[in-house]
């Protein structure tokens, strides 16, 4: 059995993950033996082990597929667990079990896609869907944080928007790789800013659509993530510049007009112009982020040795400022790095992808990764207006982190598929 066989470098970086879910764990109830600790504890060996039983489904049903991916997604999901028990050991219990609902979604996309061409057939069915979800939260949403941006089920709780992403994903890969050559202008070479409508039409109506109940929810920073989302895909498919450079000019008008219409709009970017002038109100929440911050200084203050509760909303829209706190910068920098690496192997099995479709789909969820971490941490350094979008796999959110399991799993899986000699052959009806 060879090392891909084996996925032996999977395997090795599970270790450190294992070591940090035990270390913490252990930390806690040393610090504090409770019988809520000693189910920390226990409930981190059972994640750790968790882990490893599905690296060997890898090893079983997925043996090309990317080996980073998976110790990845578990060390930031571990890291969030941790600083969330350091916030609110109920919110921890609770995310223990949405990660390990997590891992069944993961390992059941594992499972159950074997040739990802069958997505592309349900195009419409899935963007349809998509937007009734949304509709749905405009009508009947409840509304925290100033954003309609919920649906209760009884006692369940999730936020649309979430599980909207994943079905956008597949609709604009399916749509834009169909009509790929009427959005590139082949043919039209004496006129490279000619749009098809028969091609551009429908999907300017779907991303409108989109857009424009997102902002009737008032939840404005999905509707930048979708924004963002959508746009690039267009640019992936079409290479057309001119396209992001009017997309921009277009953003640029709706955040001006989105700023005389919304009061709070005009909060957030107040606070993010200077925060310090609002500091006992609004300003409040990005000020103490920049205390945590500072605390940490290079090396942290060590796991439980901050004091993050003075921070609104740090389990959700400021974990990474709990992470800088008792991390540090070193700390913080290498979150950054395992972030930025999902989005790189997402777009570099993406490039090996042997059809448009394979291209657009793994390239659309390595985006979306980039682009909600891009957004939320902006924000927290101040270098972008707050928009109380979660931090993927280490902000506490049940559905926020089924969905991106979800993704991650269908990422790996296509990374296996596109590896394989039968995923090599262009899919044809």
């Amino acid at each position: 059995m060879g090392m891909q066989d084996s996925r032996r470098q999977e395997a090795l970086l599970l270790v450190p993950v294992a070591v940090l879910l035990l270390a913490g764990s252990s930390l806690y109830y040393a610090l504090a033996p409770l019988p809520e600790n000693r189910f920390l504890f226990v409930g981190a060996v059972l994640l750790a082990c968790l882990y490893y039983v599905l690296h060997f489904l890898l090893v079983l049903q997925a043996k090309g597929a990317d080996q980073l991916l998976l110790p990845i997604t578990a060390m930031l999901t571990s890291l969030g667990l941790i600083f969330l028990y350091h916030l609110d050991p109920n919110l921890a219990v609770k995310q223990w079990f949405w990660t390990v609902l997590g891992l069944v979604a993961m390992a059941f996309i594992i499972l159950a896609v074997r040739d990802y061409h069958w997505l592309a057939e349900f195009k419409y069915t899935f963007i349809l869907l998509g937007l009734a979800f949304l509709v749905l939260t405009v009508l009947i949403g409840d509304e925290t944080g100033g954003a309609r941006s919920w649906l209760s089920l009884g006692q369940f709780r999730f936020q649309p928007a979430e599980v909207v992403k994943l079905l956008v994903i597949i609709f604009m890969a399916a749509y834009l790789s169909e009509y790929k050559e009427s959005i590139i202008g082949y043919g039209d070479s004496k006129n490279p800013f000619r749009l098809d409508l028969q091609g551009f039409g429908p999907l300017l109506v779907v991303g409108g659509l989109l857009i424009v109940l997102l902002v009737v929810q008032k939840d404005l920073g999905a509707a930048l993530i979708f924004f963002g989302l959508i746009l690039s895909m267009v640019y992936v498919a079409s290479g057309r510049v001119w396209l992001v450079v009017l997309g921009l000019w277009a953003f640029g008008a709706a955040s001006l007009l989105a700023y005389y219409l919304f009061p709070h709009v005009q909060t957030r970017v107040a606070i993010w112009y200077n925060p310090w002038p609002l500091a006992d109100g609004p300003g409040y929440q990005i000020v103490q982020t920049f205390f945590s911050l500072a605390q940490g200084g290079i090396l942290g203050m060590g796991v439980g040795m901050s004091n993050p509760r003075f921070i609104p909303a740090a389990a959700t829209d400021f974990i990474f400022a709990v992470a800088g706190g008792e991390l540090g910068f070193l700390g913080a920098s290498l979150i950054l790095f395992l972030y930025a690496v999902i989005g790189w192997r997402g777009l570099g099995a993406a490039a090996s992808a042997p059809d448009d479709f394979g291209l657009l789909l793994a390239g659309g969820l390595a985006m979306l990764f980039s682009l909600q971490t891009l957004v939320i941490i902006g924000g927290i350094l101040k270098l972008l207006p707050l928009t109380g979008v979660t931090l993927p796999l280490m902000s506490y959110g049940g559905s926020s982190l089924v969905i991106n399991y979800l993704m991650l799993g269908l990422l790996i899986r296509l990374t296996a598929l596109f590896a394989s000699p039968e995923g090599t052959a262009v899919h044809e009806d």
